[in-house]
């Protein structure tokens, strides 16, 4: 990996943070908040200024009122939620917001992962229709799905879609579409996750009815608005920041006694709780529930009322999450066995700008690497259960450096698959570019989706995306070097010539060079003011140079992470942290004493309620 450092400000641009430390400054105008006022605004989001009127969505207010209808009518309402980190708290929400006004005449639907795969499918809204359902709303879910809503239309169920994937040319016959991707939509942030456009209705109802809710009392749901929106792959910029400030906020001192449990479980100080714990402990169990075939278990979690139901939901998910965690790292195994076979050890180079096509590439040409393994990475195995791949996909994205497409067969004997981008490239766009009926449904985000395949065109199915991506790199969609938010790099001299760029091509930036004596709480607590860190908003990379371990460990079960510990001038000790770092390329040449270069961010451990300043480990440079 190649990396950059950052320009300093000049004093013009130091001078629009009054107020601000330098190195917050220098953060804000590199991930692009160049004045004053929107600075204070991204340092202290407010939750009225900073969330937008509901009934800017389109729909929405059409929405609002026929929910309201419904209530009035004591109609049997569904919540159709997808069966992800992001579709479960958008069923809590709402089964919360109807507990909370007193609503009985409701159920909760969440598709199975493996049999019924991906949004609304026909025989879920037969179902529904003989269990009476008037009113159904999806989240997360249903902007695809055409047929099943269409046939809800003959069922006399009226269908409220909220979603916030890409839309289809086809959009489906629903009642109401609350989606902010659509053309149409004047709704100001594009990026929110599934259960926060949930939100955003709820907000609506609201608005028009308080239905007996106390002003304010909606913010309680903000702990579930939160965890999906840090667990999703939207930006932390704009609402969402808002929804994942205010929602950690919540989260600290949330009553819901799932979350509680599985907190105390994991070992996590609940007033201590950050992102990290959010994307590294929750998430993933959250998910587990669905990947391995019991999705309603994750809602018990987020809906428990008493705490005998949290504590055996919490050690329910925590068990499958850690089976999951086996037969995902079986399956990473398996497919690097195959592409080794394939292609051998060919790998893309670290000193070459790599990229991938998306909507927002500027027209500067990067260039693909020249290796045996193709530019879209393409694996399938009837053996292999689709409700596990996307998580296989994101590991092999990262290590080769290419989007990646998995599938196996479902349930019902259908291959679907997952893919993942390796950063840069738009899959739905790729995807978009095979031939029609190629691909029997797709769709998802610009770095990760999920695609059916017919059984006459798996066998085509590498070619086609690979020709798909030649294509559109052909019409100046280009390949483009990795870097983050801002333009404002400076070539440094390299180190070794590996990794720090001489000035011929551009690498992940770093964003400032640090001494590990400038390593303190008060650097922390500085840097803290930037946080919730995630997409659109990195956690700050610094690097330090010339710095000698005094001490160098494995720890673990299975002596997998490494800390390596440095030692300040004035002889405080700073430990430096790689979980999972033990087989890592740089353990080859790390030695007691011996001077590396490293990249590293910082970060408060709070393992067994004592507060622990630390590094945590991305790179190690040979000098």
């Amino acid at each position: 990996m190649s990396y950059d450092i950052r320009k300093p400000l000049t004093v013009d641009q130091r001078n629009q943070y009054s107020g601000m430390s330098d190195t917050v400054a220098h953060l804000l105008f590199h991930r692009g908040i160049t004045d004053s006022l929107s600075a204070q605004k991204f340092i202290k989001p407010d939750y009225e200024a900073s969330t937008h009127d509901p009934f800017l969505l389109k729909d929405a207010e059409k929405s609002a009122t026929r929910i309201i209808l419904a209530i009035e009518n004591n109609d049997r309402i569904a919540i159709y939620s997808d069966y992800d980190a992001d579709g479960i708290p958008g069923a809590a929400i709402f089964n919360d917001f109807f507990k909370r006004i007193g609503y009985k005449n409701y159920s909760i639907y969440i598709p199975h992962r493996h049999d019924e795969g991906f949004g609304v499918n026909v025989d879920a809204v037969m179902q529904l229709a003989g269990d009476g359902v008037k009113l159904l709303i999806t989240i997360d879910c249903g902007i695809t799905d055409v047929e099943p809503i269409r046939v809800a239309g003959e069922k006399g169920i009226d269908v409220i879609v909220t979603d916030h994937h890409e839309p289809p040319t086809e959009l489906p016959p629903a009642f109401a579409i609350i989606d902010h991707k659509q053309a149409d939509c004047k709704y100001p942030d594009k990026n929110l996750c599934g259960s926060g456009v949930a939100y955003k209705l709820i907000q609506a109802i609201l608005k028009k009815n308080r239905l007996g809710l106390k002003e304010g009392m909606e913010k309680w749901l903000l702990d579930l608005v939160g965890i999906a929106t840090m667990s999703d792959m939207v930006p932390l910029l704009g609402e969402n920041r808002t929804f994942a400030h205010y929602g950690l906020a919540v989260l600290r001192k949330s009553p819901r006694k799932g979350i509680m449990q599985l907190l105390r479980k994991l070992g996590i100080n609940q007033r201590h709780l950050t992102e990290d714990d959010i994307a590294f402990m929750i998430t993933p169990r959250i998910n587990a529930a669905s990947r391995m075939g019991v999705p309603m278990d994750a809602f018990k979690l987020l809906s428990a009322d008493n705490d005998d139901d949290a504590y055996t939901a919490a050690n329910h998910l925590d068990k499958i999450n850690n089976e999951r965690k086996g037969v995902v790292a079986s399956l990473v195994k398996e497919v690097k066995k195959i592409l080794h076979a394939r292609y051998g050890e060919s790998s893309p180079s670290p000193q070459t700008p790599q990229g991938g096509i998306g909507e927002d590439l500027s027209p500067q040409a990067g260039v693909l690497v020249a290796t045996s393994i193709p530019a879209v990475i393409v694996l399938g195995n009837p053996d292999w259960r689709p409700s596990l791949l996307g998580l296989v996909a994101n590991t092999v994205a990262e290590e080769y450096d290419r989007p990646v497409f998995l599938w196996g067969r479902d349930g019902n004997n259908i291959i679907k698959g997952s893919c993942r981008s390796e950063g840069r490239t738009n899959v739905v766009e790729l995807m978009r570019a095979v031939p029609p009926d190629v691909l029997g449904h797709f769709g998802g985000h610009k770095h990760s989706g999920g695609f059916s395949v017919s059984n006459e065109d798996i066998h085509f199915i590498e070619k086609h995306l690979n020709d798909a991506m030649h294509t559109l790199l052909g019409r100046g969609s280009p390949l483009e070097p990795t870097r983050g938010v801002g333009e404002n790099l400076s070539p440094q001299a390299g180190v070794n010539g590996d990794h720090l760029n001489d000035g011929s091509s551009r690498g992940t930036p770093i964003d400032m060079e640090l001494s590990l004596d400038q390593v303190d709480t008060i650097l922390y607590e500085d840097l803290n003011k930037m946080a919730p860190f995630g997409i659109g908003n990195p956690k700050p990379l610094f690097l330090f140079r010339n710095i000698s371990p005094v001490s160098v460990r494995k720890f673990g079960k299975t002596s997998n992470h490494v800390e390596i510990v440095f030692k300040q001038l004035k002889g405080m000790k700073v430990p430096a942290i790689s979980f999972f770092g033990a087989e890592i390329e740089w353990m080859n040449f790390l030695v007691v004493n011996k001077p590396i270069d490293m990249v590293a961010s910082i970060e408060k451990s709070m393992f067994r309620n004592r507060p622990e300043l630390r590094l945590r480990i991305v790179d190690i440079i040979k000098r």
